[in-house]
């Protein structure tokens, strides 16, 4: 068999250091990490740009359809997926120097909201619980007990989170006595609840652009990327990172996104810093090939989800990266991605209660 062509990555790395403006060297002052700069740019945008029209709609006499609609449409589409990875980035990694913890605030509680992000609640789901689990069943996001390309089973999947994932995570942190977790987590979405309601009889129309639609937005978005993220899973194997998440390379998406495309490298290696995914994935492209990773090339998650739940199997073959040339034609490719997203039995599921 021949070997596979040598890959070339495109997505972001950091080049070293570069003469810094104004805003920089002050960033840097607060800031850990000089490759972080990208969030005080992205930051910057949102407070100057996105946060004075959220106010404005909420004036008395201010708030206009023609106004309201253009900017959840903007706010939606431009700011927020790259918003939602800050916050991943920077709950994994905090942000800001130990010497300003409440710094660290100010994502989460004071731009989080405009995002449909309740305050801690994705810190305390993602890493109290979706890494503590890793998609196995205890993890309340799994995606295993899933037909995974069934636009059926999705809806049923999003319906359970967006309905019970609360009551859920707060039953999962319990069990496992983990009280800082529980008192963050109702804190947080206890109080973008109460604002909410007090705002919608203060302006119920800016309420639902600014806040409300966000909210559902985000979190359908949110579910229908993990989905994706954790749709090719190996049965035999569904503990192994290689085995139950997918990467995506080159595609604008990680450009946009600070490379969330590397959800493998990301399981294996939590706390690696975005700028490092990319090199890492070349580095042990040995390890993908000898697990049989599924890695798309110019891809993103929601694109691949869109795929699944129309079965269009050709086009995720197309796109689809053979590391180790294993595969002859695209007809086995699409076999194999079929059989990856197979729901998983109950006896398969046993080994891993």
């Amino acid at each position: 068999m021949q070997q596979a062509p040598e890959l070339t990555i495109h997505d972001p790395i950091f080049k070293g250091k570069t003469t810094h403006n104004f805003v920089n060297r002050l960033a840097l002052r607060y800031i850990r990490d000089e490759r972080d700069l990208p969030f005080i740019h992205l930051i910057l945008k949102i407070v100057f740009l996105i946060a004075p029209v959220a106010f404005y709609l909420f004036l008395p006499n201010c708030f206009s359809w023609w106004i309201a609609v253009p900017y959840l449409i903007i706010n939606m589409l431009v700011f927020l997926g790259p918003f939602i990875l800050m916050l991943h980035n920077t709950s994994h990694r905090p942000f800001f120097k130990k010497e300003y913890p409440l710094l660290n605030r100010f994502i989460p509680w004071i731009l989080g909201p405009l995002y449909g992000e309740s305050p801690d609640t994705y810190f305390c789901h993602h890493i109290g619980m979706h890494h503590a689990e890793n998609n196995l069943p205890k993890d309340l996001s799994s995606t295993m007990w899933y037909q995974r390309d069934s636009l059926k089973d999705f809806l049923y999947y999003f319906y359970k989170f967006f309905f019970f994932s609360l009551v859920d995570l707060y039953r999962y942190f319990t069990n496992k006595n983990r009280k800082v977790f529980i008192k963050k987590m109702l804190l947080g979405e206890l109080s973008f609840i109460l604002m909410c309601v007090i705002l919608l009889f203060v302006n119920w129309k800016a309420t639902l652009m600014v806040f409300i639609l966000p909210f559902v937005i985000a979190r359908f978005g949110m579910m229908a990327g993990n989905w994706a993220q954790h749709a090719f899973i190996d049965p035999s194997d569904a503990g192994n990172n290689y085995k139950n998440s997918i990467t995506c390379i080159n595609s604008i998406y990680n450009r946009r996104c600070f490379n969330d495309g590397y959800h493998i490298g990301h399981h294996l290696r939590p706390s690696m810093h975005w700028t490092d995914m990319p090199q890492d994935f070349l580095d042990n492209q040995d390890k993908y090939i000898a697990n049989q990773a599924v890695v798309f090339e110019k891809l993103d998650y929601f694109v691949i989800w869109f795929l699944l739940m129309t079965k269009n199997y050709n086009t995720l073959a197309n796109y689809f990266v053979d590391l180790g040339n294993t595969f002859n034609n695209k007809a086995e490719i699409v076999d194999f991605l079929k059989q990856r997203v197979q729901k998983i039995s109950p006896e398969q599921l046993e080994q891993y209660q």
